[in-house]
């Protein structure tokens, strides 16, 4: 599943591609993602322009503007700004093409954009193609008019943790969030609520840099030892973004390039492998349905 590195390598990608450019049509092909497509989906979207991008969690958010004076109008009472979110579920992906191939039976939803800064260009030619695929449809594109103010209370959004690279994120808060918790400091961290963003992968690498079992009650971690996962979360996350995630089943950035952080895991998928520090084998156990690696030695 893309986690939080994999989509703000995706963010990273669109950026230059995609902001400023009018959406020129909309091709839906399957509404039957996780949840519906909403019929309106196309209205609202042709003859804005994509302001920024940014990411919350798992979510990428595409801002749309109202379309320019004079060119073609959104639908009819949509003079506002609104947002497009955009979850990549399990397999889920947004490619950017210059040159579309024909759509297979997995590519969902079409975004055709016209080139930036072409005065006089035809208002229906397009010349990129933003597209939406997910084998398995648990991705989800969602249209939502609320404006960038009130946009954290967007019921798939308002529960989100804090993001890892918040400056507010620290140990102290994992230590006042945790107090009185006996939950196991991996589902703690993969659960979302105190902080977003740190998928299964990255809280085994997490918590071993840390130097905590995955199996230790949050409760009982001190305020010394959080100041050091959250700085392993920081760290794993920043290196994982920066070798452009990791390469889970289908999982490519908007280029098509895969990611290769996982070729480096100290720990992740390395069962009965020795220790990268001290050569005792790598454990595997299974919480929450979930893998967990750790090392017995390191991690206590």
């Amino acid at each position: 599943m893309p986690e939080l590195p994999e989509v703000e390598v995706t963010r990273r990608g669109l950026l230059p591609h995609v902001v400023g450019r009018r959406i020129v049509h909309v091709t839906v092909r399957h509404r039957g993602l996780r949840w519906p497509v909403e019929p309106e989906l196309e209205a609202h979207l042709t003859g804005r322009v994509i302001g920024r991008i940014e990411r919350r969690g798992k979510y990428l958010l595409l801002e749309c503007l109202p379309a320019p004076a004079g060119e073609k109008s959104p639908a009819p009472g949509d003079d506002a700004p609104g947002w497009l979110l955009v979850h990549l579920g399990m397999t889920g992906t947004l490619r950017v093409y210059p040159d579309a191939p024909p759509a297979g039976a997995h590519d969902h939803l079409d975004i055709a954009l016209a080139p930036p800064d072409a005065p006089g260009a035809p208002q229906d030619h397009a010349a990129m193609v933003l597209r939406f695929r997910d084998p398995r449809r648990f991705g989800a594109i969602i249209w939502t008019p609320l404006a960038e103010a009130a946009l954290s209370e967007h019921p798939l959004l308002r529960r989100l943790g804090i993001e890892p690279f918040d400056p507010r994120f620290d140990g102290a808060w994992f230590h006042r969030l945790t107090r009185g918790r006996s939950v196991a400091i991996k589902q703690a961290l993969l659960a979302g609520e105190i902080v977003v963003g740190v998928g299964n992968i990255y809280c085994s690498e997490s918590l071993f840099r840390a130097g905590i079992r995955p199996t230790t009650p949050a409760g009982r971690i001190s305020l010394a030892r959080y100041d050091k996962l959250a700085a392993a979360v920081r760290e794993t996350l920043t290196e994982a973004i920066a070798r452009g995630g990791s390469t889970l089943r289908d999982f490519v950035g908007s280029d098509g390039s895969s990611g290769y952080f996982q070729l480096d895991c100290l720990v992740y998928d390395r069962a009965g492998e020795p220790c990268r520090v001290c050569g005792t084998p790598i454990r595997q156990i299974v919480q929450g349905q979930r893998s967990t690696f750790y090392c017995p030695h390191c991690q206590h």
